[in-house]
């Protein structure tokens, strides 16, 4: 089909057409109906799983009390939909590849003989939908319990629900050549940066790329720079309509994805991965203790096992209250062998309970757990010791919600243990440097702001704000 290709005075000849693109005989779901109405020929175009039937026969039965369809003139086709036709959303057209593309999003066409040169798009579109409730991997004690669901318009309507505002901004982007994906940027006018999101705006409609089907991760690697490196996440996402509403009413932008739970938020920093919603839903002191907590037990996974293994090595300069890290029972592998083989086994454990049915996932993950670390002390591949702080870990990681950002550390964490194991007390500052590094390199889709921003370029206030839950951030 030729891009500039359009309907011409000829009916039969815009029809066959049509049928040329969809071919409605050869796919199940594309219905194509043809009515005679008087003296007029009707020809309708939709997708049955993904048009209201009631409200299609409903307009059926209208088209039946038409008097006058056209007489094929320029300007009857839209004398028509704004005379007789009773639909909200409805929209005159003539070119076909416009044509085509509404009625595989789920719109319904209606040709006819006088309408001339043009078709009518009318939107009737029922998407199937599963009810919107709490996302499995962002829950709070407190607050509301609806999540995001795979229907671009239920999210804006979710986000609308929030923010009643008319300064609310959504702008509709289409991307992806083979899959059309509908994508929505809200945000606050007079709060957000309007020429970031104008130029937001540009680059997810020229995205280079044939298919959106994963939705948010698709469009995120289509948009970011390459650095296969760089294991520190590019984007920061939400399954949750009151945290999407408070980032926009705070100036930033928000991203949905058409069949995606997911709201991607820009613009993204390290310290904002370790805000939870829980942290508003309770009072100041509390969310500050929380987030606090949240901070130190998430920066100790990094160092935690490398920190571990340079005291071992050094329990002389321990003071005697300490010479517990040192293990009475180090098992028969070397402690870093011990340490690196429990990793993998930790994400051999996940994977596993990924693919296990719900019914089992529970019982199977925790006595699998229970049996492998109890036999793996037994037979003597690991001490108690490395049970122990690997269990913390693991643990710890999920103080925050993001899996990317805890593979991360857990990458950092490893290779930290290997350079101390290599060079010592030296090898360990080199990791620590390296993870510093590489955040402060990571390069996100606002290059204006760097990834450990406020803490580089420094900014005590909004610092402060992210560190602490202060009153002003409600």
């Amino acid at each position: 089909m030729k891009e500039s290709e359009v309907l011409t005075e000829d009916y039969e000849q815009n029809i066959a057409k049509v049928d040329t693109v969809l071919s409605p005989g050869m796919n199940y779901d594309l219905v194509k109906r043809t009515l005679r109405v008087g003296e007029a020929s009707l020809t309708l175009y939709y997708l049955e799983g993904m048009t209201k039937t009631d409200s299609l026969e409903k307009l059926i039965v209208h088209f039946c009390t038409v008097q006058d369809f056209g007489a094929g003139n320029d300007g009857d086709a839209r004398a028509f939909a704004e005379r007789s036709l009773p639909a909200a959303d409805t929209l005159v057209l003539s070119d076909i590849k416009a044509l085509v593309s509404a009625v595989l999003g789920g719109s319904t066409l209606l040709f006819c003989d006088g309408f001339g040169a043009h078709a009518v798009r009318i939107d009737l579109r029922s998407y199937p939908a599963r009810p919107s409730e709490e996302p499995e991997n962002d829950k709070v004690m407190r607050g509301s319990r609806d999540g995001f669901v795979e229907t671009l318009i239920t999210n804006v309507s979710l986000i609308r629900r929030r923010i009643k505002n008319p300064d609310l901004v959504v702008r509709r982007v289409t991307a992806g050549k083979s899959t059309g994906t509908d994508l929505a940027l809200c945000y606050m006018k007079g709060r957000a940066d309007e020429e970031y999101a104008k130029e937001l705006e540009e680059r997810l409609a020229s995205l280079d790329t044939d298919s959106l089907v994963l939705g948010h991760e698709s469009m995120a690697e289509a948009l970011m720079r390459k650095q296969w490196y760089n294991p520190f996440p590019k984007s920061r996402a939400t399954e949750r309509p009151d945290a999407a509403a408070a980032t926009i009413l705070e100036g930033g932008i928000i991203v949905l994805c058409d069949n995606s739970p997911e709201a991607m938020i820009f613009p993204t920093t390290l310290f904002h991965f370790l805000q939870e919603t829980d942290d508003f839903y309770f009072s100041p002191l509390t969310g500050t203790y929380l987030r606090l907590l949240r901070h130190c037990i998430f920066w100790l996974t990094m160092i935690l096992t490398p920190l571990w293994y340079l005291a071992m090595h050094h329990g002389e300069l321990l003071p005697p209250a300490l010479h517990f890290v040192i293990p009475s029972d180090p098992g028969d592998l070397p402690i870093l062998a011990q340490i690196i083989l429990t990793e993998f086994a930790l994400d051999g454990l996940k994977l596993a309970s990924l693919n296990t049915p719900n019914v089992l996932a529970s019982s199977l993950s925790v006595v699998g757990g229970l049996l492998l670390g109890d036999f793996a002390v037994t037979v003597g591949w690991v001490s108690p010791d490395v049970i122990l702080y690997m269990a913390f870990v693991s643990i710890a990681n999920f103080t925050q919600s993001s899996y990317e950002l805890g593979y991360a550390f857990k990458y950092l964490r490893i290779v930290t243990l290997i350079l101390t194991a290599l060079f010592d007390w030296i090898g360990f500052a080199l990791g620590i440097l390296l993870g510093f590094v590489l955040a402060a390199t990571n390069r996100t889709l606002d290059g204006r702001r760097c990834y450990l921003y406020p803490l580089i370029p420094w900014n005590g206030h909004d610092m402060a704000r992210l560190v602490f839950r202060l009153k002003k951030d409600d």
